[in-house]
């Protein structure tokens, strides 16, 4: 394996056309207050392998490809989304 960082997130939004927005969560003491900090980050990454709401996914650091993406999807670690045709059909 290389040293490039990978995260594991959850994807919010797949609107873009090969693009998804994957929402990083982690949990760390302060280092003074000792009290425990829950952040959250989003990123843009790149998605070859078609990923739906709600899916866990592991992603990684790659060379830009815009002024926004500079990561990529590597691996669908839990499927949980529905299609947006199965959502557009329980509203009806």
């Amino acid at each position: 394996m290389n040293q490039r960082r990978r995260l594991t997130g959850i994807v919010t939004s797949n609107r873009m056309m090969k693009t998804v927005v994957v929402e990083i969560a982690r949990t760390y003491k302060h280092p003074l207050y000792h009290k425990v900090v829950h952040a959250r980050q989003t990123i843009k990454a790149h998605d070859e392998l078609g990923c739906a709401i709600g899916d866990k996914v592991m992603v990684v650091e790659c060379a830009p490809m815009s002024k926004e993406k500079t990561w990529m999807v590597q691996s669908i670690l839990k499927r949980e989304g529905k299609t947006l045709d199965v959502a557009e059909e329980a509203v009806e």
